[in-house]
């Protein structure tokens, strides 16, 4: 071998010749602040950005696709009812949204955000946890504080502080939610007892709307906007202790589980389109995508979490094995970003929900 010349292995391996890539194929290129500082055009450079920048990026593309979905983008098919056969019926269809969020939305400051969402009537259905219920009504009463991550929990005990990662709830909070709440219990179970009211955990949230009757609230704009909210974990935290402690004093009080489950259900058989938005993981993913798979699946999927699926959990599952349960179409592209909902969630929205709300404002002032 001549040792005055690199070995011709190694020198092959190293100039290996490259494909033509194709000619759409996105080049990276991510914001530059020269121009100053532009959340839309940042938001626009996040697709080229790479990494989870890009999935965010995917997640607006995909959360535009579901607002700007209507039936009337689909054929008519031969067996379509008559009333479906109407372009401008079929153009007022749109793709029904299923947002889920764990409780820890709530507790932050997405809360807001969230809000907004009902609000202005951007989504459908909701599903959540019993946390997610309890903590929004809880900051209609009193704050919750921002923290850190580090503080000592012995010390925390002894001030009456419950820590969720860096915020701060004061026990006290669950106190006055206790004395809002008991006197409702009691007026439900009479109107079980002496109405036959039927409660199930949807229905007791939507009265909790009304009854918070606070527009920071985010169950007092699904009352008025008539957004079902979905729980099937109601039991699962200061709610569920309520109800525990009630039913030593009125053991009548029933909530019924299988009419939510065929409400849900319900909901994603008879629409025409499905998108959801799930944040976080665990029960409320889960509950969100087996309602779609009673459709064969959502069209549209946005994931938002750090779960990853090497363990087998529900919680890491990707979009890709919901696919294989018919949970999400087959001819659907969905999108999972791995990340912290707290961080990217509203700059999502600002880019997808907060422009359709725009919109649809400007179209009513003309």
């Amino acid at each position: 071998m001549d040792s005055s010349s690199a070995p011709s292995d190694a020198r092959d391996a190293v100039t290996v010749a490259s494909e033509k890539l194709p000619d759409h194929t996105p080049v990276v290129a991510g914001e530059d602040f020269s121009a100053g500082v532009d959340i839309d055009s940042m938001m626009r450079k996040m697709l080229t950005t790479g990494f989870q920048a890009t999935n965010v990026g995917l997640a607006v593309q995909e959360i535009n696709r579901m607002l700007e979905w209507r039936l009337s983008d689909k054929p008519i098919r031969p067996d379509e009812p008559d009333e479906l056969i109407d372009m401008n019926i079929r153009r007022q269809i749109k793709c029904k949204i299923f947002l889920s969020y764990t409780s820890n939305m709530i507790s932050s400051g997405v809360r807001e955000t969230i809000r907004f969402l009902v609000q202005h009537n951007m989504v459908d259905c909701i599903v959540t946890t019993g946390g997610g219920i309890e903590e929004d009504i809880m900051k209609c009463l009193a704050p919750t504080y921002v923290g850190d991550f580090k503080l000592n929990g012995e010390m925390l005990r002894k001030k009456g502080l419950n820590r969720i990662g860096n915020l701060l709830v004061p026990n006290n909070n669950y106190c006055a939610f206790e004395d809002w709440i008991s006197p409702i219990l009691h007026t439900i179970t009479d109107e079980q007892i002496n109405d036959g009211t039927r409660w199930t955990p949807s229905r007791l949230i939507r009265r909790l709307g009304k009854e918070i009757d606070n527009p920071e609230s985010v169950y007092y704009w699904c009352y008025r906007n008539d957004i079902p909210v979905f729980c099937p974990a109601i039991t699962d935290g200061s709610l569920g202790d309520m109800l525990y402690f009630h039913s030593y004093k009125r053991p009548e009080l029933q909530l019924d589980l299988v009419d939510d489950i065929r409400a849900i259900n319900d909901i994603a058989v008879r629409a025409h389109c499905t998108g959801m938005i799930i944040l976080g993981g665990g029960l409320v993913k889960h509950h969100t995508c087996n309602a779609n798979l009673m459709r064969n699946g959502a069209e549209f999927a946005v994931y938002i979490n750090t779960g990853q699926e090497f363990d087998g959990s529900d919680s890491g599952a990707s979009p890709d094995e919901a696919v294989s349960w018919g949970k999400i179409k087959m001819t659907s592209n969905p999108v999972k970003v791995f990340t912290d909902a707290t961080l990217v969630f509203p700059l999502i929205v600002s880019q997808t929900f907060y422009k359709e709300v725009k919109r649809r404002t400007e179209l009513a002032d003309e």
